[in-house]
């Protein structure tokens, strides 16, 4: 399996370490995909969980959205997948593409880091709309690394059990 990630600085400051673990996660997600066909990427983990890699990154499309576009700039913006916050749908891969999944994916990835180089600082505060508190910027990017690195698990293991390809 080809490696194009870049690891986090060793002694960045906080802001360059924060987008460059969100920006590692991100492309391990990616690369955990490469080289997979439609079939392949809707392939489910086992009854009965519907989970496959192309939910994954359906989810974490909506992920994105939700904690970058909907809390810095217009809460309500519609999801990507569902009419509602809600995202397990998200999941539910199986009349989806890599062609339409990894455009919507791409699409908020990079609005997000849009979001993230705009800001001021990472103290940049705005209301999360499902819990109605306040969340700085630093916040929302250790939350979504932290989905990212639990995701990034499963897809090691769905991997694994397409095609036996494992690794970082």
């Amino acid at each position: 399996m080809n490696d194009p990630r870049t690891g986090p600085p060793h002694c960045g400051d906080e802001r360059e370490t924060l987008r460059a673990f969100l920006d590692y996660h991100r492309t391990t997600l990616a690369m955990k995909c490469e080289g997979l066909d439609d079939d392949a990427l809707r392939r489910q983990s086992m009854p009965p969980s519907t989970l496959s890699l192309l939910g994954l990154v359906r989810h974490m499309a909506e992920v994105e959205r939700a904690w970058f576009r909907r809390v810095f700039e217009d809460h309500d913006a519609p999801m990507v997948w569902s009419d509602k916050v809600d995202f397990q749908a998200a999941y539910d891969a199986s009349g989806s593409t890599r062609a339409e999944a990894f455009a919507a994916w791409e699409a908020e990835v990079e609005h997000s880091r849009k979001v993230e180089r705009e800001a001021e600082s990472l103290d940049l505060v705005a209301v999360q709309p499902r819990w109605g508190e306040d969340v700085s910027l630093r916040m929302v990017m250790l939350h979504v690394i932290l989905e990212y690195g639990r995701h990034n698990g499963h897809a090691d293991l769905l991997r694994e059990g397409i095609d036996g390809t494992v690794g970082a």
